[in-house]
């Protein structure tokens, strides 16, 4: 059963608390919507999606605009109270059904294979323990199910790859809600079992100076038809 939903307004159940992190965070990504072109993402994150699906850190609820019809139901994830509250806002205007649902990435509280895709966007750089997360996400979806990503992570030369390590050990983990800059979500897909499919490397923003946050990734993966 549902932990809590848009329909009822209940959210609970709070396993990260960065509340100013999340007031933040809640302004400046309703900003980069159009600004740093994220909308536009979002929309071909999305695309094509049909059935069930499990979004894994929903934040304030961007994504939910942006599910087309095929999709018959989202269980959101969101782990942040003041974020999950304003994710419950945002499902009760989306076009398709969203459940909004206080957890964690590690321990998903909902049955293995029942969902025919899965979500992740800009969440993977956060989450405490990413393997345990990425093996969660196997568990939860069917067979063959598909794993649309978004992530950012390392990326440039040796100069920015040493200045997003020392950021990582110091201080921005701690100002920015656990956000890690030099994790490789292409390198935790592969190791966590799943079946790349095809992923584009972009900069955001696209023009502009390249910041330690710039280096994202765009695609696809699966868990195996075989996988039991």
């Amino acid at each position: 059963m549902p932990l809590g939903s848009a329909a009822s307004g209940k959210v609970t159940r709070d396993t990260v608390h960065h509340p100013l992190f999340a007031r933040y965070y809640a302004r400046i990504s309703v900003s980069a919507e159009t600004r740093w072109g994220v909308g536009d993402v979002r929309e071909r994150l999305l695309a094509g999606l049909s059935g069930r699906v499990i979004e894994i850190g929903a934040g304030n609820g961007l994504n939910f605009a942006h599910y087309p019809s095929t999709v018959s139901e989202v269980v959101a994830i969101e782990p942040e109270r003041l974020l999950r509250q304003l994710a419950v806002e945002a499902a009760l205007r989306s076009g398709v059904p969203v459940d909004v649902v206080p957890g964690a990435a590690e321990a998903l509280p909902v049955k293995s294979e029942a969902f025919d895709a899965a979500v992740v966007s800009l969440v993977l750089c956060s989450v405490r323990d990413v393997p345990r997360a990425l093996a969660e996400l196997r568990r939860v979806l069917r067979p063959g199910g598909t794993l649309r990503f978004f992530e950012h992570g390392k990326g440039g030369g040796r100069a920015m790859t040493y200045t997003q390590r020392g950021l990582d050990r110091t201080v921005w983990p701690r100002l920015n809600g656990g956000c890690h800059l030099s994790r490789d979500p292409i390198a935790a897909l592969r190791d966590a079992g799943f079946e790349l499919g095809p992923y584009r490397r972009m900069l955001m923003p696209e023009r502009g100076p390249r910041l330690p946050t710039s280096y994202c990734v765009l695609g696809t993966a699966r868990r195996p038809e075989a996988d039991t």
